[in-house]
């Protein structure tokens, strides 16, 4: 069933033309992503596509009508489901005094309590923690209507999306699968393009060898040698002629085929934002943070208590929790040089928090990265050239840079300085998918202590060899990767199920065998030792589920 249907789309800002598309249609049980990198136009295309804006050229038929989650929009009074809000942990009644993830999951409320054809999210887990994340992903699965969605996180792409849309230079592109699907026919294209624009080159220098072989076959044929006679001569120059013709001839014949070759263009691969960190100095320290017996309060408000920490030289160390549980605070602490943490003295840390204070917005982009390099400013242009600040965009004020661009300004900022300890509090707020994953490989390279935040579940799993969670006012460490968290959590709290319903059939046959030792006249003894038999037999499955 067709939902929207977008034809001969053309969108144009001043000269610049950013969409330009023939048609795009929608259908019941689509449920797309939309990806590109910043700035490729994603969120021009959603705006269109729900009719917030209007294309230049082309039109936009949207059969029924449609939900919209900005991603930057104030909150107004309408009304909303309360009992929506109420499963998204959000009291309506005091949305003036809400964090920034509870306004979040308010605007996911208003938008899911309206009955419509058709969904549209512009980054819907902004601002969320992990469990608002999870909490926003189920409820995208359960909806029976067709989703658009831009999103950074791919592990929501990828367990939602059945079909990727790619922005680029203007044009779209449609991908069948979720994100890891996309990426996997990326590189497939990739690759074919590579072997034809090879196969290409290599018959045109077999073309162009042919065609400068026949042309200096052609020049070099020797001309009557003067002792022939006059017979002979005419003989030899006609012989020559011919030959020279048929020469002439398949030289022509060759640069026909050449003219008429299908011509590939050479692959120019997307810039990488590739971040190069510098040698990092050595600690000898075994352990470079120590942690004892840490606690914090506000008031009544009590974040953590009597946790530890250890922080290995080398590890890469995720920290994780709830918004509001102390992430950032513990990190604040370790910089601030809390009594209880102690950090090795040969440490040298950059800290990349979720503010930028680390950016002068008065400097430029080059200006910013060179007031603490230990770099010349030749290595560091070549850097921000990796970082996609090309020529003179490295001379831009960064009070007139975008989120992303703030982002890779600070983060060059940091990697630049003689560091061998860096801290990152949410690196991938703003960030394209492109970007995200240049810097995981820059991560996964570096060979110093990596102790960052984030709630973006792939760039977690990635980089993070370890854990730290903080959650019900403890902090909890895990010896592995996200994922396997997750598996023992999952496991533990299946255990602890196990355990309650053990407890609960324990008591319950304890009171059945009483019953039968001593029954009373109106117990039916034959449905008590049935029933024996049965909870008996409950506890046996549990028991071996448990072992």
């Amino acid at each position: 069933m067709l939902i929207l249907e977008a034809n001969n789309i053309k969108k144009y800002y001043r000269d610049r033309l950013i969409l330009d598309f023939d048609n795009l249609k929608i259908y019941k049980e689509d449920r797309i992503g939309i990806v590109g990198l910043n700035g490729a136009g994603k969120t021009t295309l959603m705006n269109i596509l729900t009719k917030r804006i209007s294309p230049d050229e082309g039109f936009v038929k949207l059969y029924g009508t449609h939900s919209y989650i900005p991603q930057l929009d104030n909150l107004d009074d309408d009304y909303t489901d309360l009992k929506v809000a109420s499963e998204f942990d959000v009291d309506y009644d005091y949305s003036n005094k809400l964090s920034g993830g509870e306004k979040t999951r308010l605007k996911i409320v208003k938008s899911l309590s309206k009955n419509s054809s058709i969904l549209f999210a512009d980054e819907p887990t902004c601002n969320l923690d992990m469990k608002g994340i999870k909490m926003i992903e189920e409820k995208l699965k359960d909806l029976d209507i067709p989703i658009v969605l831009i999103s950074h996180d791919r592990s929501l792409l990828d367990n939602i999306c059945n079909k990727i849309i790619e922005v680029e230079d203007g044009k779209i592109k449609e991908y069948k699968g979720n994100y890891s699907d996309y990426k996997e026919q990326k590189e497939m294209e990739l690759k074919r393009k590579k072997d034809e624009y090879e196969n290409y080159i290599r018959e045109k220098k077999k073309l162009e060898s042919a065609i400068q072989d026949k042309f200096e076959k052609t020049i070099s044929m020797k001309k009557t040698p003067s002792r022939m006679g006059n017979s002979e001569a005419r003989l030899h120059k006609r012989s020559t002629t011919q030959i020279q013709g048929k020469l002439h001839g398949a030289r022509k014949a060759l640069e026909t085929r050449l003219e008429k070759l299908d011509k590939k263009e050479r692959v120019i691969e997307p810039d990488k934002v590739k971040i190069d960190i510098p040698s990092i100095g050595e600690l000898h320290s075994k352990v470079v943070i120590r942690g004892k017996e840490l606690s914090k309060s506000f008031g009544d408000k009590v974040l953590f208590k009597n946790g530890d920490i250890q922080i290995y030289n080398g590890d890469k160390v995720a920290l994780i929790g709830d918004n509001g549980t102390g992430k950032t605070t513990l990190i604040r602490m370790l910089l601030d040089g809390h009594d209880n943490i102690k950090v090795s003295k040969k440490a040298k840390i950059g800290y990349f928090s979720q503010n930028l204070n680390v950016l002068d917005d008065n400097k430029t982009v080059l200006e910013n990265v060179m007031e603490d390099t230990i770099h010349s400013q030749t290595f560091v242009r070549t850097i921000l050239g990796r970082l996609l600040f090309k020529n003179d965009d490295v001379n831009k004020m960064v009070s007139i840079l975008s989120g992303g661009e703030r982002v890779k300004t600070a983060i060059a900022k940091i990697f630049l300085q003689d560091i061998n300890i860096i801290i990152l509090d949410e690196p991938t707020n703003f960030l394209d998918t492109d970007s995200i994953e240049a810097i995981e490989d820059v991560l996964n390279d570096y060979e110093g202590t990596l102790f960052f935040i984030s709630h973006d579940r792939s760039f977690i799993e990635k980089i993070a060899h370890k854990v730290i969670v903080l959650e019900n006012k403890r902090l909890i460490e895990f010896n592995g990767t996200y994922k396997e968290y997750i598996e023992s959590k999952n496991k533990n709290d299946e255990d602890q199920d196990i355990k309650e319903q053990l407890l609960v059939l324990k008591n319950r046959l304890s009171e059945i065998t009483g019953r039968l030792s001593m029954p009373s006249v109106d117990d039916d003894v034959e449905e008590l030792d049935r029933e024996f038999k049965e909870v008996a037999r409950e506890i046996n499955l549990l028991k071996a589920k448990n072992k």
